[in-house]
């Protein structure tokens, strides 16, 4: 079966809602051991439950991915309950909206620290790890806000995404020879609780329709491609982001 996890432990930060809920839900029925890693122990253990519902294996390990005591404790619990770790996915995101005369340094080091930190704390967590087990595969989402378009109120925002893709490409070419695979996902406009920040459900139509689909995404459109990209057969891609924006 083409994506097939089975057997593999995922960490999925940001789980507990939106995109990350979609990618914990997709990789679980694949057949991985899901890590929900998430801020808030009630949405947090609302996708667990969801997915032992369906048959899957999920546990709940409440933190805030901002500090990087807290993203080495996840990897630390993640071995302690199921033996190994497979995957690192950085999902975990904030989006305050500020004018640059607005930001504040305070504004500027949680965005950061939240956004793009996070996703080194994980790499350097799981990969002593991924070593003995002879691979691994962290993946992190992305966004087209700062790699690829600019959005006025996004500032901080668009530097710890374009950020994080310097990251990757670096990273990817730091560990290719140890089939460590280091990608990413730039998801578009995608269909959750935070688009509320962006307008109400008028104003979101209306972005939809700019959108060539039509339609704005969905979280499984982001997990399915985290799915290829940490398979089998996404193998032989690494230091990559692909965007999925409709």
């Amino acid at each position: 079966m083409l994506g097939d996890l089975t057997g593999k432990v995922a960490i999925v930060t940001g789980a507990g809602q939106g995109i990350g809920q979609g990618i914990a839900s997709v990789f679980a029925r694949a057949g991985a051991g899901i890590v929900v890693a998430t801020r808030s122990a009630g949405n947090g253990q609302a996708t667990v439950d969801d997915i032992a519902a369906t048959g899957g294996q999920a546990i709940l390990i409440q933190c805030d991915v901002g500090k990087r005591s807290e993203v080495e404790r996840v990897v630390t619990e993640t071995l302690a309950h199921f033996g190994r770790v497979d995957i690192g996915i950085h999902n975990a995101a904030i989006y305050p909206l500020h004018t640059v005369e607005e930001l504040t340094d305070e504004v500027m080091e949680q965005t950061l620290a939240v956004n793009m930190k996070a996703a080194v704390w994980l790499t350097q967590a799981c990969v002593p790890h991924f070593r003995k087990q002879g691979g691994g595969r962290l993946i992190f989402t992305s966004s087209v806000t700062g790699p690829r378009v600019a959005m006025p109120g996004t500032a901080h925002y668009a530097m710890s995404k374009g950020g994080m893709n310097g990251f990757i490409r670096t990273a990817a070419l730091e560990y290719a020879r140890e089939n460590i695979t280091v990608n990413g996902v730039e998801p578009g406009y995608i269909l959750t609780q935070a688009m509320s920040a962006l307008g109400d459900e008028e104003q979101l139509n209306a972005m939809a329709q700019c959108i060539p689909q039509g339609h704005l995404g969905t979280p499984e459109d982001i997990a399915n491609t985290m799915l290829f990209l940490a398979s089998r057969e996404a193998g032989y891609i690494t230091g990559q982001t692909i965007v999925v924006d409709g």
